[in-house]
């Protein structure tokens, strides 16, 4: 495997993901701010500055961001105890739930869909079990 193997494996793995977890009912987030939410899931409790330096974004896209995700009820934000000037940002607990839901979605379905054969589908689904261990758990 080369780099550009890997990278188009990881574009099949996000969309085989998506088809997963994604409901049609879904609020529609633009890419900003999907990351921005997914920042926040992983880093409760961070400033804007802080999501703004994780990101790469500039700050005043994170905090548009923040913003259309506060006004949805996917984020809540609060000024920080010490410093009143600082916004902190925390997932909503909805948002903690619905993502909690989805996560535990199984995957063999989409295997399956995408191989053509249960069989491979399981297979596929061993094998990214052992590369979640090799690769994800040890971090």
């Amino acid at each position: 495997m080369d780099a550009g193997e890997l990278h188009r494996l990881g574009r099949r793995l996000v969309a085989l993901s998506r088809s997963t977890t994604d409901d049609r009912g879904d609020l529609s987030l633009t890419a900003g701010e999907q990351a921005v939410l997914e920042d926040v899931l992983s880093h409760p409790g961070s400033s804007v500055s802080q999501i703004q330096q994780r990101t790469g974004f500039v700050q005043s896209h994170v905090s548009a961001s923040v913003a259309r995700l506060r006004e949805r009820g996917l984020v809540q934000t609060a000024a920080d105890a010490g410093d009143g000037r600082r916004t902190r940002v925390d997932p909503a607990p909805a948002t903690t739930a619905a993502v909690g839901r989805r996560a535990g979605r199984p995957i063999l379905p989409a295997l399956t869909e995408a191989t053509g054969d249960p069989a491979e589908a399981a297979r596929a689904a061993a094998l990214l079990d052992e590369l979640a261990t090799l690769l994800l758990r040890r971090s």
